[in-house]
Protein backbone atom coordinates (compact mmCIF):
# COMPACT_ATOMS: atom_id res chain seq x y z
CA UNK A 1 0.00 0.00 0.00
CA UNK A 2 1.56 3.07 -1.10
CA UNK A 3 1.05 6.47 0.24
CA UNK A 4 1.72 9.73 -1.72
CA UNK A 5 3.51 12.72 0.06
CA UNK A 6 -0.28 14.43 0.74
CA UNK A 7 -1.40 10.99 2.79
CA UNK A 8 1.86 10.67 4.32
CA UNK A 9 1.70 13.76 5.72
CA UNK A 10 -1.85 13.60 6.69
CA UNK A 11 -1.12 10.41 9.00
CA UNK A 12 2.15 12.10 10.48
CA UNK A 13 -0.58 14.74 11.81
CA UNK A 14 -2.23 11.96 12.98
CA UNK A 15 0.28 10.30 14.88
CA UNK A 16 1.50 13.72 16.40
CA UNK A 17 -2.02 14.01 17.86
CA UNK A 18 -2.28 11.26 19.09
CA UNK A 19 1.46 11.91 20.79
CA UNK A 20 0.05 14.81 22.22
CA UNK A 21 -2.94 13.33 23.45
CA UNK A 22 -1.22 10.44 25.39
CA UNK A 23 1.11 13.13 26.34
CA UNK A 24 -1.47 15.11 27.84
CA UNK A 25 -3.72 12.53 28.80
CA UNK A 26 -1.08 10.47 31.23
CA UNK A 27 1.37 12.04 33.39
CA UNK A 28 3.55 9.78 33.58
CA UNK A 29 4.65 10.27 29.73
CA UNK A 30 5.48 14.20 31.05
CA UNK A 31 6.90 13.38 34.46
CA UNK A 32 9.17 11.04 32.57
CA UNK A 33 9.91 14.07 29.26
CA UNK A 34 9.20 11.54 26.60
CA UNK A 35 9.21 13.27 23.40
CA UNK A 36 5.22 13.75 22.03
CA UNK A 37 6.36 12.27 18.22
CA UNK A 38 8.19 9.75 19.89
CA UNK A 39 5.00 8.35 22.22
CA UNK A 40 2.54 8.80 18.67
CA UNK A 41 5.44 7.29 16.50
CA UNK A 42 6.10 4.40 18.28
CA UNK A 43 2.26 3.48 18.27
CA UNK A 44 2.14 4.01 15.22
CA UNK A 45 5.26 1.86 13.46
CA UNK A 46 3.91 -0.87 15.54
CA UNK A 47 0.41 -0.73 14.07
CA UNK A 48 1.77 -0.52 10.64
CA UNK A 49 3.70 -3.58 11.96
CA UNK A 50 1.24 -6.05 13.11
CA UNK A 51 -1.05 -5.07 9.36
CA UNK A 52 2.19 -6.31 7.77
CA UNK A 53 2.36 -9.65 10.07
CA UNK A 54 -1.09 -10.01 9.89
CA UNK A 55 -2.79 -8.76 6.79
CA UNK A 56 0.55 -9.44 4.72
CA UNK A 57 0.56 -5.73 3.66
CA UNK A 58 3.53 -3.46 3.69
CA UNK A 59 2.56 0.45 4.27
CA UNK A 60 4.98 2.80 2.15
CA UNK A 61 5.42 6.31 2.74
CA UNK A 62 6.55 9.14 0.56
CA UNK A 63 8.98 10.87 2.59
CA UNK A 64 9.53 13.67 -0.28
CA UNK A 65 8.17 16.33 3.02
CA UNK A 66 10.45 14.88 5.62
CA UNK A 67 13.73 15.97 4.10
CA UNK A 68 12.27 19.46 3.91
CA UNK A 69 11.04 19.57 7.69
CA UNK A 70 14.20 18.78 8.37
CA UNK A 71 15.57 21.81 6.64
CA UNK A 72 12.94 23.98 8.22
CA UNK A 73 13.63 22.93 11.74
CA UNK A 74 17.60 23.74 11.97
CA UNK A 75 16.82 27.30 10.52
CA UNK A 76 14.76 28.02 13.06
CA UNK A 77 17.39 26.87 15.43
CA UNK A 78 19.68 29.01 13.88
CA UNK A 79 17.25 31.97 13.53
CA UNK A 80 16.98 31.42 17.83
CA UNK A 81 20.70 31.38 18.23
CA UNK A 82 21.78 34.86 19.39
CA UNK A 83 26.00 35.57 19.23
CA UNK A 84 25.06 36.73 22.84
CA UNK A 85 23.97 33.42 24.29
CA UNK A 86 25.97 31.59 22.22
CA UNK A 87 29.29 33.43 23.77
CA UNK A 88 28.15 32.40 26.75
CA UNK A 89 28.00 28.62 25.41
CA UNK A 90 31.02 28.97 24.47
CA UNK A 91 32.57 26.80 26.82
CA UNK A 92 29.95 23.97 27.07
CA UNK A 93 30.66 23.76 23.66
CA UNK A 94 34.04 23.01 23.99
CA UNK A 95 33.69 20.55 26.51
CA UNK A 96 30.67 18.51 24.68
CA UNK A 97 33.00 18.20 22.11
CA UNK A 98 35.57 17.20 23.68
CA UNK A 99 33.15 14.33 25.94
CA UNK A 100 31.40 13.58 22.73
CA UNK A 101 34.41 12.82 20.63
CA UNK A 102 35.88 10.62 23.40
CA UNK A 103 32.38 8.79 23.66
CA UNK A 104 32.70 7.71 20.61
CA UNK A 105 36.00 5.21 21.24
CA UNK A 106 33.66 3.88 23.86
CA UNK A 107 30.50 3.40 21.99
CA UNK A 108 32.95 1.33 19.51
CA UNK A 109 34.81 -0.57 22.39
CA UNK A 110 31.55 -1.30 23.67
CA UNK A 111 30.71 -2.39 19.88
CA UNK A 112 33.52 -4.59 19.83
CA UNK A 113 33.83 -6.20 23.01
CA UNK A 114 30.24 -7.55 22.21
CA UNK A 115 30.85 -8.42 18.73
CA UNK A 116 34.13 -10.66 20.34
CA UNK A 117 31.94 -12.42 23.04
CA UNK A 118 29.41 -13.59 20.36
CA UNK A 119 32.25 -15.22 18.43
CA UNK A 120 32.06 -12.53 15.52
CA UNK A 121 34.70 -10.48 14.29
CA UNK A 122 35.73 -7.21 16.60
CA UNK A 123 35.79 -4.83 13.48
CA UNK A 124 32.03 -5.80 12.73
CA UNK A 125 31.96 -3.79 16.49
CA UNK A 126 32.17 -0.40 14.68
CA UNK A 127 29.34 -0.97 12.21
CA UNK A 128 27.14 -1.35 15.72
CA UNK A 129 29.26 1.38 17.62
CA UNK A 130 29.47 4.83 16.36
CA UNK A 131 28.63 4.47 12.33
CA UNK A 132 25.42 3.33 12.96
CA UNK A 133 24.46 4.69 16.40
CA UNK A 134 26.22 8.59 16.90
CA UNK A 135 26.42 8.39 12.90
CA UNK A 136 22.73 7.04 12.30
CA UNK A 137 21.05 5.55 9.07
CA UNK A 138 23.09 7.58 6.29
CA UNK A 139 26.30 7.12 7.97
CA UNK A 140 25.56 3.26 8.35
CA UNK A 141 24.22 3.17 4.74
CA UNK A 142 27.18 5.01 3.17
CA UNK A 143 29.73 2.44 5.01
CA UNK A 144 28.30 -0.68 4.76
CA UNK A 145 29.18 -1.73 1.66
CA UNK A 146 33.04 -0.84 3.12
CA UNK A 147 32.39 -3.67 5.50
CA UNK A 148 30.79 -6.19 3.53
CA UNK A 149 33.68 -5.68 0.30
CA UNK A 150 36.96 -5.07 2.16
CA UNK A 151 36.29 -6.59 5.89
CA UNK A 152 34.18 -9.78 5.06
CA UNK A 153 30.82 -8.65 7.21
CA UNK A 154 28.17 -10.62 5.74
CA UNK A 155 25.16 -8.22 6.02
CA UNK A 156 26.54 -5.16 7.36
CA UNK A 157 23.91 -3.46 5.82
CA UNK A 158 21.03 -4.74 7.36
CA UNK A 159 23.03 -5.11 10.76
CA UNK A 160 24.04 -1.54 10.32
CA UNK A 161 20.37 -0.52 9.84
CA UNK A 162 19.33 -2.75 12.48
CA UNK A 163 21.26 -1.41 15.16
CA UNK A 164 20.77 2.62 14.28
CA UNK A 165 16.63 1.68 14.19
CA UNK A 166 16.89 0.24 17.62
CA UNK A 167 19.21 3.67 18.88
CA UNK A 168 16.68 5.67 16.95
CA UNK A 169 13.81 4.44 19.36
CA UNK A 170 16.09 4.33 22.53
CA UNK A 171 17.15 7.43 22.12
CA UNK A 172 13.93 9.02 22.13
CA UNK A 173 13.17 7.13 25.56
CA UNK A 174 16.19 7.66 27.57
CA UNK A 175 16.98 11.46 27.79
CA UNK A 176 13.81 12.42 29.31
CA UNK A 177 14.85 9.94 32.11
CA UNK A 178 17.99 10.91 32.65
CA UNK A 179 16.95 14.48 32.84
CA UNK A 180 14.05 13.45 35.46
CA UNK A 181 16.81 11.83 37.71
CA UNK A 182 19.56 14.76 37.27
CA UNK A 183 16.75 17.60 38.44
CA UNK A 184 15.26 15.29 41.02
CA UNK A 185 18.58 14.40 42.78
CA UNK A 186 20.41 17.13 42.33
CA UNK A 187 17.27 19.64 42.88
CA UNK A 188 17.58 21.86 39.83
CA UNK A 189 15.60 23.87 38.46
CA UNK A 190 16.09 27.05 35.41
CA UNK A 191 17.70 30.51 36.09
CA UNK A 192 14.61 32.20 34.55
CA UNK A 193 11.18 32.14 32.96
CA UNK A 194 12.15 32.73 29.32
CA UNK A 195 10.67 31.58 26.88
CA UNK A 196 11.18 27.95 25.14
CA UNK A 197 13.52 28.02 21.74
CA UNK A 198 11.15 24.94 20.36
CA UNK A 199 7.51 24.86 21.93
CA UNK A 200 5.29 25.74 24.67
CA UNK A 201 5.00 24.71 28.69
CA UNK A 202 2.73 22.35 29.05
CA UNK A 203 -0.93 24.00 29.92
CA UNK A 204 0.80 27.54 28.61
CA UNK A 205 -1.54 29.88 26.74
CA UNK A 206 -0.34 30.60 23.08
CA UNK A 207 -0.15 33.93 21.70
CA UNK A 208 0.24 33.64 18.41
CA UNK A 209 -1.06 35.95 15.49
CA UNK A 210 -0.77 36.34 11.54
CA UNK A 211 1.78 39.06 11.39
CA UNK A 212 4.07 37.08 13.84
CA UNK A 213 3.81 34.18 11.57
CA UNK A 214 4.35 36.14 8.19
CA UNK A 215 7.15 37.14 9.78
CA UNK A 216 8.68 33.94 10.51
CA UNK A 217 7.92 32.27 6.90
CA UNK A 218 9.57 34.96 5.26
CA UNK A 219 13.09 34.86 7.44
CA UNK A 220 12.58 31.03 7.01
CA UNK A 221 12.45 30.86 3.18
CA UNK A 222 15.40 33.90 3.09
CA UNK A 223 17.67 31.87 5.47
CA UNK A 224 16.89 28.40 3.76
CA UNK A 225 17.90 30.15 0.57
CA UNK A 226 21.19 31.68 2.06
CA UNK A 227 21.64 27.93 3.01
CA UNK A 228 21.35 26.56 0.13
CA UNK A 229 23.82 28.93 -1.39
CA UNK A 230 26.48 28.50 1.24
CA UNK A 231 26.33 24.77 0.50
CA UNK A 232 26.84 25.21 -2.93
CA UNK A 233 29.93 27.65 -2.45
CA UNK A 234 31.20 25.04 0.18
CA UNK A 235 30.74 22.52 -2.40
CA UNK A 236 32.98 24.65 -4.42
CA UNK A 237 35.34 24.18 -1.97
CA UNK A 238 35.31 20.86 -1.67
CA UNK A 239 33.42 20.19 1.18
CA UNK A 240 29.98 18.33 1.07
CA UNK A 241 27.62 19.26 4.09
CA UNK A 242 23.68 18.35 4.52
CA UNK A 243 21.38 21.52 3.16
CA UNK A 244 20.41 21.11 7.26
CA UNK A 245 23.45 22.37 8.30
CA UNK A 246 24.44 25.37 6.11
CA UNK A 247 20.76 26.49 7.01
CA UNK A 248 21.33 26.12 10.78
CA UNK A 249 24.49 28.63 9.51
CA UNK A 250 22.66 30.78 7.81
CA UNK A 251 20.07 31.03 9.98
CA UNK A 252 22.83 31.69 12.77
CA UNK A 253 24.18 34.82 10.24
CA UNK A 254 21.30 36.21 9.62
CA UNK A 255 19.61 36.64 13.39
CA UNK A 256 22.72 38.25 14.73
CA UNK A 257 23.43 40.85 11.72
CA UNK A 258 20.02 41.81 10.40
CA UNK A 259 18.70 43.13 13.26
CA UNK A 260 21.52 45.46 14.17
CA UNK A 261 21.37 46.58 10.17
CA UNK A 262 17.45 46.79 10.71
CA UNK A 263 17.10 47.83 14.52
CA UNK A 264 13.64 48.59 13.46
CA UNK A 265 12.34 45.58 12.10
CA UNK A 266 10.89 43.36 14.71
CA UNK A 267 13.20 40.30 13.99
CA UNK A 268 11.41 36.86 15.54
CA UNK A 269 14.11 35.36 17.55
CA UNK A 270 12.84 34.65 20.34
CA UNK A 271 9.39 35.20 19.54
CA UNK A 272 6.60 32.10 20.15
CA UNK A 273 5.85 32.30 16.28
CA UNK A 274 9.09 30.80 15.88
CA UNK A 275 9.37 28.31 18.81
CA UNK A 276 5.67 27.38 17.18
CA UNK A 277 6.92 26.58 12.97
CA UNK A 278 9.96 24.83 15.43
CA UNK A 279 8.01 22.59 17.13
CA UNK A 280 5.24 21.48 14.12
CA UNK A 281 8.18 20.83 11.50
CA UNK A 282 10.13 19.11 14.38
CA UNK A 283 6.90 16.80 15.72
CA UNK A 284 6.30 15.76 12.09
CA UNK A 285 9.74 15.12 11.22
CA UNK A 286 9.71 12.87 13.74
CA UNK A 287 6.90 11.55 13.53
CA UNK A 288 7.53 10.38 9.56
CA UNK A 289 10.67 8.98 10.97
CA UNK A 290 9.13 6.69 13.78
CA UNK A 291 6.06 5.59 12.32
CA UNK A 292 7.55 4.57 8.92
CA UNK A 293 10.13 2.02 10.94
CA UNK A 294 9.94 -1.21 9.59
CA UNK A 295 10.12 -3.66 12.95
CA UNK A 296 9.15 -6.91 11.04
CA UNK A 297 12.93 -6.39 9.57
CA UNK A 298 14.50 -6.64 13.47
CA UNK A 299 12.73 -9.52 14.33
CA UNK A 300 15.54 -11.57 13.57
CA UNK A 301 17.90 -9.59 14.80
CA UNK A 302 16.08 -8.83 18.36
CA UNK A 303 18.49 -11.64 20.08
CA UNK A 304 21.60 -10.47 19.56
CA UNK A 305 20.58 -6.57 19.72
CA UNK A 306 19.53 -6.67 22.74
CA UNK A 307 22.55 -7.53 24.20
CA UNK A 308 24.18 -4.59 22.41
CA UNK A 309 21.66 -1.98 22.96
CA UNK A 310 20.96 -2.74 26.81
CA UNK A 311 25.50 -2.07 27.02
CA UNK A 312 24.72 1.31 24.83
CA UNK A 313 22.47 2.52 27.19
CA UNK A 314 24.03 1.72 29.98
CA UNK A 315 27.28 3.23 28.88
CA UNK A 316 25.33 6.45 27.83
CA UNK A 317 23.46 6.70 30.61
CA UNK A 318 26.48 6.57 33.17
CA UNK A 319 29.00 8.43 30.74
CA UNK A 320 26.06 11.78 30.76
CA UNK A 321 25.30 11.14 34.09
CA UNK A 322 28.81 11.09 35.90
CA UNK A 323 30.36 12.82 33.57
CA UNK A 324 29.13 14.98 31.15
CA UNK A 325 26.78 16.45 34.09
CA UNK A 326 29.48 17.22 35.89
CA UNK A 327 31.79 18.76 33.53
CA UNK A 328 29.22 21.33 32.12
CA UNK A 329 28.48 22.38 35.85
CA UNK A 330 26.01 20.55 37.42
CA UNK A 331 23.59 23.06 36.58
CA UNK A 332 19.95 22.68 35.06
CA UNK A 333 21.25 23.74 31.55
CA UNK A 334 23.59 21.01 31.95
CA UNK A 335 20.48 18.38 32.94
CA UNK A 336 18.91 19.25 29.98
CA UNK A 337 22.02 18.63 27.50
CA UNK A 338 22.61 15.77 28.92
CA UNK A 339 18.89 14.33 28.14
CA UNK A 340 19.77 16.36 24.61
CA UNK A 341 23.17 14.60 23.94
CA UNK A 342 22.15 11.09 24.78
CA UNK A 343 19.56 10.96 21.94
CA UNK A 344 22.02 12.17 20.19
CA UNK A 345 24.64 9.66 21.30
CA UNK A 346 21.93 6.70 20.14
CA UNK A 347 19.85 7.97 17.71
CA UNK A 348 20.43 11.23 16.22
CA UNK A 349 19.82 15.25 16.38
CA UNK A 350 16.35 15.63 15.94
CA UNK A 351 15.94 13.17 18.24
CA UNK A 352 18.21 14.87 20.55
CA UNK A 353 16.23 18.41 20.38
CA UNK A 354 12.93 16.36 20.70
CA UNK A 355 14.52 15.12 24.37
CA UNK A 356 15.35 18.92 25.25
CA UNK A 357 11.95 20.15 23.92
CA UNK A 358 10.45 17.52 25.94
CA UNK A 359 12.14 18.52 29.46
CA UNK A 360 11.71 22.43 28.71
CA UNK A 361 8.01 22.04 28.28
CA UNK A 362 7.87 20.20 31.69
CA UNK A 363 10.72 22.29 33.57
CA UNK A 364 11.51 25.28 31.76
CA UNK A 365 14.00 27.11 29.35
CA UNK A 366 17.14 26.24 28.41
CA UNK A 367 18.82 28.30 25.86
CA UNK A 368 22.66 27.37 25.87
CA UNK A 369 21.61 23.51 25.24
CA UNK A 370 19.65 24.23 21.87
CA UNK A 371 22.64 26.28 20.82
CA UNK A 372 25.20 24.17 21.79
CA UNK A 373 23.96 20.26 21.04
CA UNK A 374 22.86 21.05 17.68
CA UNK A 375 26.02 22.31 16.68
CA UNK A 376 27.73 19.33 17.90
CA UNK A 377 25.35 16.87 16.40
CA UNK A 378 24.73 18.75 13.25
CA UNK A 379 28.25 19.42 11.97
CA UNK A 380 31.37 18.33 14.26
CA UNK A 381 30.30 14.98 15.23
CA UNK A 382 30.05 13.86 11.85
CA UNK A 383 33.60 14.62 11.14
CA UNK A 384 35.18 13.44 14.57
CA UNK A 385 33.18 10.35 13.60
CA UNK A 386 34.44 9.84 9.98
CA UNK A 387 38.24 9.89 11.27
CA UNK A 388 37.68 7.63 13.94
CA UNK A 389 35.79 4.96 12.13
CA UNK A 390 39.17 5.06 9.57
CA UNK A 391 41.57 4.95 12.77
CA UNK A 392 39.67 1.71 14.44
CA UNK A 393 39.51 0.46 11.06
CA UNK A 394 43.25 0.37 10.81
CA UNK A 395 43.91 -1.11 14.04
CA UNK A 396 40.89 -3.69 13.84
CA UNK A 397 40.74 -4.64 10.21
Amino acid sequence: MELDPRQTLIIAILVLYLGRYLNGRFRLLRDYNIPEPVTGGLLASILFGLIYWLADTEVVFDMANRDMLLVVFFTTIGLSSRIDVLRQGGRALGVLLVLAIGYLFIQNLVGIGVAWAVGGKPVAGLMVGSVSLSGGHGTAIAWAPTFTETYGIAGAMELGLACATFGLILGGMVGGPIARFLVWRHKLSPSGEGDLTVGFRYKEHEIIDVDGILKVLLVIAIAIGLGLQLNDLFEYWGMKLPDFVTCLFAGIILTNTLPRILPNYEWPSGSRSLALVSDVSLGLFLAMSLMSLKLWTLATLAGPMTLLMVLQVLAICCYSIFLVFRLLGANYEAAVICSGYSGLALGATPTAIANMTAVTKSLGAAPRAFIVVPLVGAFFIDLSNAMIINVLLSVFG
